[in-house]
């Protein structure tokens, strides 16, 4: 019986990885473009009057400190792993989506409570300049969206920013909307109702990235991994016997780690043993799991031993 470890492999076609100049340029432009707005948003809101703006506002602001934190946690992951930290800081990026979908879930509950009593007792605002401030979030949000949209399927922080920016430019068109309209009416309870409507999008896109960075953060089995698909392909390498005792885990939102046992033949020789594995490593690339440790077992019959 033998083990085997290995730290690093790369494959250029099955890559998961996001180059940390990208990234770092993606969270500075968004941190930049939504910090000046937030400043406008709150300063039109107070003048205002528009809770919808101000809603806005504190979300965009939830937002800027979430890709600001997504960022540092990125830098801390590309630290090198020591004696202490033998995995290094790669796990941070997954604590962090997960502080920041709890911290955004927490400003719904304020921000719903304000909106429901604003409803009931409707409060006058000024609807074209509402719009106006709006029409500028469409722009801010848009432009920091696209710096992320290449990576938005590599990397859960990155998916996350991108649907956050991407959700705050259609709620701004939705304030667009509601600041004509009261402009034109006098309807003032559509502010709140605006309000309300905010707070639903950001509940629906925030609770799917809690759960994915939940997942994540308790070593659960990523989610675009499937354990017996996973097996059924190194099932089909010659050599192998059987595959058991698998378990897979996030080091990061972009690097998986696997552990596992196989069974190969009795007699077969060492550096045929070596070539094997490495065979194995291969195709698990294929799968995204790039940190993995094999141990062997000697056998002609396939192992019955059930995972665990």
């Amino acid at each position: 019986m033998s083990s085997d470890h290995s730290h690093e492999h790369h494959h250029h076609h099955h890559s998961h990885t996001v180059e940390l100049s990208s990234v770092s340029r993606a969270f500075i432009v968004g941190i930049v473009l939504n910090s000046l707005f937030v400043i406008i948003e709150v300063i039109a809101g107070f003048a205002t009057n528009s809770l919808s703006l101000l809603t806005d506002a504190g979300h965009n602001l939830a937002d800027v400190a979430g890709l600001g934190l997504s960022l540092i946690a990125f830098r801390l992951a590309k630290v090198k792993a020591d004696k202490e930290f033998t995995y290094g800081y790669s796990k941070t990026t997954v604590l962090v989506a997960f502080v920041n979908a709890v911290v955004l879930l927490i400003g719904v509950g304020g921000v719903g409570y304000e909106a429901v009593l604003r409803f009931i007792t409707p409060e006058s605002t000024q609807g074209i300049p509402m719009a106006i401030v709006a029409g500028i979030g469409i722009l801010v949000n848009t432009v920091s969206a696209l710096f992320f949209l290449r990576d938005k399927d590599k990397e859960l922080n990155m998916k996350g920013a991108y649907l956050h920016l991407a959700m705050d430019a259609l709620v701004s068109a939705g304030v667009v909307i509601a600041g004509i309209i009261i402009y034109f009416t006098h309807i003032y309870w559509i502010d709140s109702a605006v309000s309300i409507i905010i707070m639903l999008v950001i509940l629906v896109s925030t609770w799917n990235l809690l759960k994915d960075s939940f997942r994540l953060s308790v070593d659960a089995v990523p989610r675009d991994i499937e354990i017996e698909r996973v097996k059924d392909e190194v099932m089909k390498i010659e050599g192998i016997r059987d595959i058991h005792h698998i378990h897979v885990w996030a080091l990061s939102t972009t690097v998986n780690a696997l552990t596992a046992h196989i069974v190969i033949p009795e007699n077969l020789a060492s550096a045929d043993e070596q070539h094997l594995k490495e065979k194995v490593k291969h195709e698990l690339l294929h799968h995204n799991i790039q940190h993995v440790t094999l141990e062997t077992e000697r056998g002609d019959l396939k192992c019955s031993e059930e995972e665990h």
